[in-house]
């Protein structure tokens, strides 16, 4: 926590021997043998609060001003009771343990919460931190806000604690009062802006929930070292109402202009890298409630936070005046009063909010930003340095069944992930995250051969952990998606047949066969990947089911079923080799037969002849961080051929002098960034449009990627010559893989069969539209 404390300030100061009698056996720590600590706050510009310390325990005191106060005002009272409401329902909240009402202890009311270690930061600029860490410590303050409006006030035991609709009103009121009570001199701005808000107050001022009153970032104690928010600070002015009034307060320092302070600690944030835009912070706290991503009347809502803001500093400068301030810098206060006024005024009687707008395309949400480059830190400080590593390890076990289980230092590395946050953030319902954010963390997985793994973000599993998030039931997703989710197993997805062309799924013959409260399979599946791990348990094994061969659909005969691997009769034949490798690094890709397998007819899923169905939600998204990765990986490729290229000389010059390689260079630069914006346009219509409207942009991709893929590494394996198809560099193993892109999850013939169909529909309906 903040420890900007220092002695008791004379006017604060209180009997200390007194409150230790008091508090004598109401709480363990404190006895009458006690030695008890205490010490102010410098913050804080309304209740005193002093920090206390014993031998074992530490707490926070928040107690009245002394001496006359406002009428309504320092009510510590409500700040416990709402406290206590949500501690008891999880909200992050110190642990409030005691209040007094008795005047008589330290001469005024006071109530004593536990104290919390982590950061406040008094500047709302964040100086000292990562641009990335900026964005990611206000996304977790918006979510935090969004979440206490998504309480329900009827469950928190909090009965007459506001006064419910009408909030914008009474807040107009209240305001316009304490200013008029407090003022010192007569600002005509504060006049005019109070009775532009009593004329325009919102049409619809219905909504009731529990607002905090002054939810700014340094009203919030974060953990030591993650974006998380461990405690909200003071409640004096929380009570029920409108809680876009919230957002709209936590909002403001975006309308100040940059060189303008409020305070020496509160300047304006508009410019400040990493800060998200007001837009940004509104969709993300919108997304958060579930509502629509609006602020209605918004600027009058930013102009009653300013009016607000105004009010209090007006009240802040009187107690200065009458020598019972709570702070040290309770006179700078004065100066802010008539520029807050002025600016609210202008905002209100502006027809737009003027804010600087991204024409990033394809822009990455707030979150996805300070996820993207947490990953990247993480790639290159613990990923990318343990190649080594892992290649030893594969080298060593090459022809030993150790070769399927996973390297020590990858499951080191997926421990660090995991305790970082970096983990199921392909599964956006875990993460929080777009496809179009978790398309750029693709793209930084492809740089590397296991990273997604790193990150449990590996197929096959996450297409697996799609389906049984989407399709499961909730006995189906504790008995495998949770373990799944930690990383406890791997599975494996049984689809391609070694008897008939899979291309057309159709064609798949391996049946499943009711039989009382049990479904039989037999057949053959291959190319099963990540069935050699040890940790693999469960397979989603696609079948034809022969009760509904009467079917004319066609596309309604398959189902989808959980089958554990090691269930009597599943049978791992052999492990097929891609280019005369094995690809344990991946669980290898196995041939598995089915013969007379029995499971429980409870491990289907969504029901029989649904397969098809369930393949086109797991595929859409699959295929989509297939290409991603590709991405990554050609990104990857050029930069090991540009390094070559510009090392190398041959008939004296170095290679990429020679126009032909500079020409592919050229050409591979280009056909990255094309394959990149059409992945990106394929993520952006999936999180806007939904799978079905996608689908095409999605077969485009899968075959510009893989084609892409393949002749950037091609390219990159001619300027190595004989090394670029050896063990020697990874080039190779690039190849397989991009290569086999253009199989894996259809072929290239297929897609473009549908893209061609696709875009004769589209072509028919715009005709048609314009008739």
């Amino acid at each position: 926590m903040d420890r900007q404390i220092t002695a008791v300030r004379p006017e604060h100061r209180f009997d200390t021997n007194n409150l230790k009698r008091y508090l004598s056996g109401k709480l363990d720590s404190i006895s009458d043998n006690s030695t008890l600590t205490l010490q102010q706050y410098r913050a804080g510009q309304s209740n005193p609060t002093f920090y206390i310390e014993t031998a074992d325990k530490r707490y926070v005191l928040r107690k009245k001003p002394p001496g006359e106060l406002l009428p309504g005002a320092h009510k510590i009272d409500r700040e416990y009771a709402v406290q206590k409401a949500l501690y008891s329902v999880g909200f992050p909240v110190p642990h409030p343990v005691l209040y007094c009402k008795d005047t008589h202890v330290i001469g005024t009311e006071f109530y004593i919460m536990e104290h919390v270690q982590g950061r406040i930061f008094r500047d709302l600029r964040l100086p000292g931190v990562s641009a990335a860490e900026r964005t990611a410590l206000y996304v977790a303050a918006v979510e935090t806000l969004a979440k206490l409006h998504s309480l329900d006030v009827s469950t928190l035991e909090l009965l007459g604690y506001g006064k419910g609709t009408g909030y914008c009103k009474r807040q107009v009121c209240t305001w316009t009062k304490q200013y008029k009570a407090s003022a010192h001199k007569e600002i005509p701005a504060m006049d005019k802006l109070s009775d532009w808000l009593s004329r325009n107050l919102p049409t619809n001022d219905n909504e009731v929930s529990l607002v905090h009153g002054d939810f700014r970032i340094d009203n919030l104690i974060f953990h030591p070292t993650e974006a998380r928010v461990l405690a909200v600070l003071d409640w004096e002015l929380s009570t029920t109402g409108q809680p876009i009034a919230d957002l709209a307060y936590f909002l403001m320092p975006h309308y100040w202009p940059s060189h303008y302070k409020v305070i020496s600690t509160m300047g304006g944030v508009t410019g400040v890298k990493g800060i998200p835009s007001p837009d940004d912070l509104i969709s993300i706290y919108c997304h958060c409630r579930g509502i629509p991503n609006s602020l209605p009347q918004q600027n009058f809502f930013i102009a009653m936070a300013i009016f607000k803001m105004a009010a209090i500093a007006q009240g802040i400068y009187a107690r200065h005046l009458l020598g019972n301030a709570s702070s040290l810098n309770a006179a700078e206060f004065e100066e802010s009063v008539e520029p807050l006024a002025e600016l609210g005024l202008q905002i209100a009687l502006s027809s737009t909010l003027a804010m600087p707008i991204s024409k990033e395309l394809f822009m990455l949400s707030p979150k996805g930003q300070a996820v993207v480059q947490h990953v990247k830190e993480f790639m290159r400080k613990h990923v990318l340095p343990a190649q080594q590593e892992v290649k030893e390890y594969y080298a060593k076990h090459k022809d030993t069944p150790e070769r399927w289980h996973t390297p020590a230092v990858i499951e080191e590395l997926k421990a660090k992930a995991r305790a970082a946050g970096l983990w199921n953030l392909f599964l956006l319902a875990e993460s929080g995250l777009s496809q179009l954010d978790y398309a750029h963390i693709a793209e930084e997985t492809g740089h590397c051969f296991y990273s997604p793994e790193v990150f449990n973000c590996q197929a096959p599993d996450t297409g697996n952990m799609e389906v049984l998030h989407l399709f499961g039931t909730e006995e189906q997703k504790r008995l495998w998606l949770e373990p799944l989710l930690r990383g406890d197993i791997r599975s494996c997805f049984c689809m391609t047949e070694p008897d008939v062309a899979s291309s057309d799924a159709t064609n798949m013959e391996c049946t499943l066969h009711k039989a009382k409260d049990h479904f039989i399979i037999n057949g053959k599946k291959w190319w099963s990947s990540g069935a050699g791990n040890p940790k693999c348990e469960i397979a989603i094994v696609m079948c034809r089911s022969k009760s509904l061969d009467s079917n004319s659909d066609r596309h309604g005969l398959h189902s989808m079923i959980l089958v554990p691997l090691n269930t009597p009769g599943v049978k791992k034949i052999r492990p097929l080799t891609v280019f005369g490798q094995d690809d344990a690094i991946h669980g290898g890709h196995f041939e598995i037969h089915f013969d007379n397998v029995r499971v429980p007819a409870s491990n289907i899923l969504l029901g029989e002849g649904r397969g098809f169905e369930i393949a086109q939600g797991r595929l859409g998204p699959g295929r989509l961080h297939h290409c991603m990765r590709a991405v990554g990986l050609a990104e990857w490729a050029l930069e090991l051929l540009c390094q070559r290229a510009a090392h190398r000389q041959a008939f004296g010059k170095r290679l990429y002098q020679h126009e032909v390689v500079a020409h592919w260079i050229a050409e591979c630069r280009i056909a990255i960034s094309q394959s990149r914006l059409l992945t990106l346009h394929a993520a952006h219509t999936l999180d806007t449009q939904g799978n079905k409207a996608a689908r095409k942009q999605i077969a485009m991709i899968k075959v510009a990627a893989g084609r892409m893929a393949s002749k950037v590494v091609d390219c990159a394996i001619q300027v190595y010559g004989g090394a670029g198809v050896s063990d020697d560099f990874p080039l190779a193993e690039m190849y397989a893989y991009a290569r086999t892109l253009r199989i894996a999850d259809g072929p290239d013939e297929v897609h473009l069969s549908s893209i061609a169909l696709l875009e004769l529909r589209d072509q028919r309906r715009r005709a048609q539209a314009k008739l």
